[in-house]
């Protein structure tokens, strides 16, 4: 059950991917959203069932290099279980929302196809999301913070014809490269001090990295501090190159459609009212006018429908 969880939605992202010319747009939009509601289903039955020990369930022989020995399994705890629910709850959601936000696309030109597209980025991002809290090791979780990162570049970079949408989804995949490199020391100084990656084994270890000095850039570092920090650099780089509209992320990530699961945030609050200061020095906020959802959607057509104009 918890592997039709993890690949149901790689099954709909590869078919509504490759195979919508087969199945039709609407055949593409139903696989992939019925996938992640069953896969939803699923997480509640597993939720509700879980006992209160730790499960591991292999899937595969992974990586086999002198001491180091990784398998792609599953691990099944309560907070693995809490994570599934929310994950495949939310982009299960999303899927059918999607259905309304993304028909008739002013973006798009009339007999383009651009749902099935569309909906395999979701999906792929919720399998990469999946594959990120099931996982039993720090390499298992490196892969998914990377399957996050891909679909965060594609689905800013959607509307490929923006000069904006394409920066943005450049800038996220640059900014995810440099968490990754944090990530990565992280991983590899565990792997240096425990001779291990697997989780159990690292958290058994815990006590000893406390009471560990490292040299690290030219001064000593107590261990555990200077590995937890190394690991939060790569979570914050994954963060910030996520399609979000947050103010501790990307500022231009918003170019991507706001029905992804990471459906743009508001501002902090009293973001909407900035004072302004008039020629004789007023500093009265004045509230921002907000656009109609119409008039948002016809806004960011109108580079689409001048370079069209252009053409002809």
């Amino acid at each position: 059950m918890e592997k039709i969880i993890l690949f149901a939605p790689l099954v709909g992202a590869i078919i509504a991917g490759f195979g919508w010319r087969q199945i039709g747009e609407k055949g593409a939009m139903y696989v992939t959203t019925g996938l992640l509601f069953l896969a939803c289903l699923l997480s509640w039955i597993v939720f509700l069932n879980l006992g209160q020990d730790t499960q591991h369930l292999p899937i595969l022989r992974w990586i086999e290099s002198g001491a180091l020995s990784t398998d792609w399994s599953i691990r099944m705890d309560r907070l693995t279980a809490i994570m599934l629910i929310v994950v495949t709850s939310v982009s299960s959601l999303v899927h059918l929302y999607s259905f309304g936000y993304m028909d008739h696309d002013p973006a798009w030109k009339d007999g383009e196809s651009y749902k099935p597209r569309f909906f395999a980025y979701l999906s792929f991002f919720t399998f990469a999301m999946l594959m990120l809290v099931t996982s039993d090791n720090l390499v298992q979780m490196f892969f998914g913070w990377e399957g996050v990162g891909v679909a965060s570049y594609l689905l800013i970079g959607f509307y490929y014809r923006k000069p904006s949408a394409n920066a943005a989804a450049i800038k996220a995949f640059v900014v995810n490269r440099v968490g990754d490199f944090g990530f990565a020391l992280g991983i590899f100084a565990l792997f240096y001090l425990t001779d291990s990656i697997r989780f159990d084994d690292v958290f058994a270890a815990a006590p000893m990295l406390a009471e560990t000095q490292l040299h690290f850039l030219w001064t000593e570092w107590n261990a555990a501090n200077l590995l937890a920090f190394l690991l939060f650099v790569g979570a914050r780089g994954g963060q910030l190159a996520a399609p979000v509209g947050s103010s501790g992320s990307l500022a231009t990530s918003s170019d991507a459609p706001s029905a992804t699961p990471a459906i743009e945030i508001a501002d902090e609050a009293g973001a909407s009212e900035q004072p302004t200061a008039s020629a004789g020095g007023d500093t009265t906020p004045k509230k921002k006018t907000k656009l109609s959802y119409k008039d948002q959607r016809e806004l960011d057509a109108l580079p689409a429908e001048i370079e069209a104009l252009e053409t002809r």
